[in-house]
């Protein structure tokens, strides 16, 4: 089995669009959350979200490519074009062949606007639905592009075209575990040679009126601020974005000259059975993803000294990841701190898990871990673990393991250490 090498990481968050500047202002302690500017959400209990405010789309396509792509595609190919752009990785006609690509996400439609404009079609004049006159005028009511910027998968195109890559490539649709799962999947295709470099990740626009809609009935949303493991804690806040990385093989990585940030050693996932949307409170499914992933990189559980958490903010979410760590890592202070990032950045949902392994990776390769904001009254049911409230810490960090939860039950742990 090759080691596999992060060589690149490419971020858009609410915090930024880069790397540098989202890292550098996580450990400041900064949100960028902030009251819904991109659409009306007077009508949603939920009006705040983290936004990516800066983003220029048109720094990674050209304006025809643009025309078919939604918000998700071009956050996904902004994340995938940063980290490429990071790595300093040549891919050419030799490489395309073994150059693989895996992407996960939450992208669900196409454009929303274009979905409403082709909707008020089959509105007949007293309000009453007409699908009848929505068939015969559907030819000119849609959009050209409706429904080639409505594939789900559209992001392996798009940045498979834009770097020439021919080899494996899958698309994960789900939730906080897709983007996760992608970089876990990334990672095993070049551990088995299955290709030389992938690039890997997650992204989502969760903080669209499409997503944000979606979610509220599920009741895992909060009308104030997200405050992961705090006793006052009501739900999450959405945001939007994207986490990418570059995988080689650490020998090839390392004599082309490349600055390797951490190497990914395990992956592991399970599933929850225990309710739809509800985790069970002990977090069984979690504790075995962990277990796996440090199984696989054959590292002991007390080697473990930093967690990039899912902490959504939940009651039962966080209670039973709490749960999970204290299983695995034990119940004392020595063991591993822990920290979420979603009062910073946002609940990424799709791109939430791939944030988390990046996280990871930043704290390895810069020896600091990032605040858990918002958490001043901690929950005694989330007792066990040093969830770095408040502010960001310096520690030496050799090894660390980030998590992602699916709403359908999905647990992922993906192990990075230090070479």
């Amino acid at each position: 089995m090759r080691r596999v090498a992060v060589t690149g990481i490419g971020l858009v968050t609410a915090l930024g669009v880069g790397t540098d500047e989202t890292w550098r202002r996580l450990l400041a302690g900064e949100s960028g959350i902030g009251a819904i500017e991109s659409y009306d959400a007077s009508s949603l209990s939920t009006q705040q979200a983290g936004e990516v405010t800066d983003f220029d789309a048109e720094q990674f396509a050209n304006r025809k490519t643009l025309r078919s792509m939604t918000r998700n595609d071009q956050l996904a190919l902004a994340g995938a074009s940063l980290a490429v752009a990071d790595s300093s990785f040549e891919f050419d006609e030799e490489v395309s062949p073994r150059a693989g690509l895996f992407v996960g996400s939450n992208k669900e439609i196409s454009n929303p606007m274009h979905i409403l404009e082709a909707s008020l079609v089959a509105r007949n004049e007293d309000g009453s639905v007409d699908i009848r006159r929505l068939g015969a005028e559907a030819s000119s009511a849609f959009y050209p592009l409706f429904y080639v910027e409505g594939l789900q998968a559209a992001s392996i195109f798009y940045i498979s075209h834009a770097f020439g890559l021919r080899g494996a490539n899958t698309y994960f649709a789900g939730t906080a575990e897709a983007g996760a799962s992608a970089i876990g999947r990334g990672f095993r295709a070049v551990r088995r040679g299955e290709v030389d470099v992938v690039i890997a990740g997650g992204f989502d626009d969760a903080s669209s009126w499409w997503s944000t809609t979606k979610l509220e009935p599920f009741g895992v949303l909060t009308s104030s601020e997200c405050r992961p493991y705090d006793l006052r804690r009501s739900g999450t806040v959405l945001g939007e974005g994207s986490a990418f990385v570059v995988l080689e093989e650490l020998g090839a990585a390392q004599k082309r000259g490349a600055r390797v940030y951490a190497e990914i050693v395990g992956f592991g996932n399970a599933a929850d059975t225990y309710k739809l949307i509800t985790p069970d409170p002990a977090g069984r499914a979690l504790g075995r993803a962990i277990r796996s992933a440090l199984a696989e990189g054959e590292v002991a559980a007390e080697d473990v000294q930093y967690v990039a958490a899912e902490g959504t903010g939940t009651k039962l979410g966080d209670a039973s990841e709490a749960s999970a760590l204290r299983s695995v890592f034990g119940d004392n202070a020595a063991g591993p701190v822990a920290s979420s990032v979603k009062p910073a950045t946002g609940n990424l949902v799709g791109g939430s898990g791939a944030l988390n392994v990046v996280l990871a990776l930043l704290a390895i390769a810069n020896k600091a871990v990032p605040p858990t904001l918002n958490l001043e009254r901690p929950d005694p049911a989330c007792n066990g673990l040093d969830w770095v409230p408040g502010e960001a810490r310096e520690l030496p960090v050799d090894h660390a393991v980030a998590l992602a939860r699916g709403l359908e039950g999905q647990n992922v742990a993906v192990l990075a250490r230090a070479v």
